[in-house]
């Protein structure tokens, strides 16, 4: 099988499964939700988000779209959930410099950080599907911007 094809079926096997897919309610009280939209295509995502401390506690997400939006948020949630804020920054870092790659794979400490999410490889060819790519990881950040705000206004005393 040649390493296309691998990557092929690894998003497909993510598209079908989709890890953390379900919109729970997240019981922690440091969460944050992000609502995105692919203008361009229609796909879209709604992601939550539950920190404990600086633990990326919770990924829950629901979303419609192409299989290599759907595969992405799939694969972050996989790779992220239970991970320090710290590797979910990095991850994100990691798979934004992928998608501006042009095709091209990055240095094997990136890849390594980003286990089948290196299968997305060939998507920064296309720069329309990039956007596709991006969405859920783009959802993740926003919500959990929102999620270390209500972090912020706990320890000063305010309301999360």
């Amino acid at each position: 099988m040649s390493l296309e094809a691998m990557y092929q079926q690894v998003i497909m096997d993510h598209a079908r499964e989709g890890h953390g897919r379900g919109l729970v309610e997240i019981d922690l009280p440091h969460r944050g939700e992000s609502h995105q939209v692919n203008t361009t295509c229609g796909d879209e995502v709604t992601l939550r988000v539950g920190v404990d401390g600086d633990t990326l506690a919770r990924i829950a997400w629901e979303g419609q779209g192409c299989s290599i939006s759907q595969a992405s948020i799939s694969v972050l949630s996989e790779l992220l959930e239970g991970e320090s804020l710290e590797t979910a920054d990095e991850t994100f870092e990691a798979f934004r410099a992928l998608m501006q790659s042009k095709g091209e794979h990055l240095d094997e400490e990136r890849e390594d950080m980003l286990g089948d999410a290196t299968a997305f490889v060939g998507v920064g060819k296309y720069p329309a599907r990039i956007k596709c790519a991006l969405l859920g990881w783009v959802a993740l950040r926003d919500a959990l911007i929102q999620a270390r705000g209500a972090s912020s206004a706990g320890a000063e005393g305010g309301t999360a």
